[in-house]
């Protein structure tokens, strides 16, 4: 069973703060089952965006939990912001959570690319 949107935001929100990190809700999407997105600001003004895994990622003994895929890697917030324009025009249901955080590795899964 998969936790709803509104749910995997908060813990990971709790967990940011608890590391020490800073977070908050840029964009707040469907409750349910809005598509989470990651926009990680690093100290030197860059920053790093994360979105949905695609379903090809998954099988059936997953446990349900979200995964995350590597959209833009340490680039300038405008050429995030621009793929985030995109991607609300898209979906406007979507979640936007913003990190203040160096390593998110232990926060949530990234895949890669095969």
């Amino acid at each position: 069973m998969r936790l709803k949107s509104e749910i995997v935001v908060s813990a990971m929100i709790r967990r940011v703060f608890g590391l020490g990190g800073f977070a908050a809700v840029e964009k707040k999407g469907a409750e349910a089952a809005g598509a989470i997105f990651i926009r990680q600001r690093f100290r030197d003004g860059l920053e790093t965006l994360y979105a949905p895994a695609p379903q090809n990622f998954f099988s059936d003994e997953d446990d349900g939990g979200r995964k995350f895929e590597v959209r833009v890697e340490r680039a300038e917030p405008e050429a995030i912001g621009e793929m985030l324009s995109r991607e609300l025009r898209f979906d406007p249901d979507l979640w936007l959570l913003e990190l203040e955080i160096d390593d998110v590795a232990d926060l949530f899964e990234v895949v890669k690319p095969t």
